[in-house]
């Protein structure tokens, strides 16, 4: 493709993501999909760029004075060769008017305002308040990955023999994390089964559910059935795991994953009866705002709002309470979401622990010392906060809730 025809392409793909309420990297697949003549050299100029105007959406906004695409993308794209990129060609930028070049010409740097330079919605931004996290939340995350059912270097020793190269993450003791992109199509290990795609964070959090195979287990939200998918490596493919979600397209996304897996204690479901009660471990894989997975969503951030937040709150005691009554006499409710809003996370226990004196917090420090094999990451023993700061890993929140007999 020509400088021009590559250009065009990210103002049409920059034009949709704005526009839709769909996440970004379905918009840019479908958008590749439907053009397969685009080689992949093209294919990542294409993506690599768009993808960098999502994660500086707002500085180019502020700097285009407007949120109209085509005006943001110009801001983007302002220092790059301009007479490269309107060639005139037949699938060239329409070319720029006077509106552009007059603003092009009379350009000048204005400091950012806080919110802007942290790439966080004003809105949001007075809730998080960190512009360091708001930073190492922009930034594009490393592939992190499971071993399932393997030895990590073993694991490690098969993807070098495959040209990857894999490091062990710093702290579980199952993962694996891979810097560079490859295609989980053509990696042998990947289609074998012996890795699965999962962020450290989220292993942590698999890992201080300290399931059992005697454990009668829930994993309540199971969403893409990652935790679930671990509790079975963790337990050898014994015990049994109940993995539940009210969206049933989302269970039967689960199940080719059980079979490259090979996955055999999961039993997937949309429904728990009233009379279904007395788990050992009661696992919320809470629905929330995803604002600790932003370095791999960073569009995400652009479709909350208020409105939203207040909802899924409220979405969220309710389902606390669930596992309350849910929760057998000297088990454990696990309370897990991928926030970093303290609405979601430390007032969402706080609150619940006011209401139920029947449980209490188990130590997170106590109980990370007990399960991996280095420093305790956070300040509070009472619940457990991950991020890219602290942990290098995705924002995560997990409170562990013993139940009192």
């Amino acid at each position: 493709m020509q400088t021009s025809a590559r250009f065009q392409a990210v103002l049409d793909l920059v034009t949709a993501v704005l526009a839709d309420k769909q996440p970004a990297d379905g918009i840019i697949n479908e958008y590749l999909r439907a053009r397969k003549y685009i080689g992949s050299k093209d294919r990542r100029f294409i993506t690599d760029w768009v993808w960098k105007i999502v994660r500086n959406r707002l500085k180019f906004e502020f700097e285009a004075g407007s949120k109209e695409p085509r005006k943001v993308w110009l801001a983007a794209i302002r220092e790059e060769n301009l007479n490269e990129i309107f060639d005139g060609g037949q699938y060239a930028p329409a070319a720029l008017n006077t509106e552009e070049l007059a603003w092009l010409n009379a350009f000048s740097d204005k400091p950012y305002p806080e919110f802007v330079e942290a790439e966080c919605p004003q809105w949001l931004y007075g809730r998080i308040n960190d512009m360091a996290l708001c930073k190492a939340l922009n930034h594009p995350a490393p592939a992190d990955f499971r071993v399932n059912f393997k030895n990590r270097e073993d694991v490690i020793r098969q993807l070098a023999g495959e040209g990857i190269e894999a490091v062990p993450t710093p702290y579980s003791p199952y993962g694996i994390r891979i810097n560079e992109r490859i295609s989980l199509g053509n990696c042998i290990a990947y289609q074998e089964g012996a890795i699965e795609v999962q962020d450290e964070a989220s292993q942590l959090a698999a890992i201080l559910c300290d399931v059992k195979p005697e454990h009668k287990i829930m994993d309540y939200c199971c969403g893409a059935g990652g935790k679930s998918l671990m509790f079975a490596h963790i337990l050898n493919n014994q015990g049994h795991i109940l993995a539940h979600d009210v969206n049933v397209r989302r269970l039967e996304a689960i199940k080719p994953r059980l079979q490259r897996l090979g996955v055999k204690n999961i039993e997937l479901t949309d429904l728990v009866a009233d009379s279904d009660r007395d788990f050992d471990r009661f696992v919320i894989d809470a629905p929330c705002t995803g604002t600790g997975t932003w370095r791999r969503a960073p569009d995400g951030k652009f479709r909350l709002s208020e409105g939203l937040l207040k909802g899924i709150v409220k979405t969220q005691r309710e389902i606390l309470e669930t596992g309350a009554v849910k929760t057998k006499a000297g088990g454990r409710l696990i309370y897990i979401t991928c926030s970093i809003l303290a609405e979601e996370d430390e007032q969402q226990i706080d609150s619940f622990l006011a209401a139920h004196p029947e449980f209490m917090p188990v130590n997170m420090k106590d109980l990370w010392e007990k399960k991996i094999n280095q420093p305790y990451p956070y300040h509070s023993e009472k619940y457990l906060k991950t991020s890219p700061l602290s942990t290098g890993t995705d924002g995560f929140f997990i409170s562990v809730l013993e139940k009192l007999a």
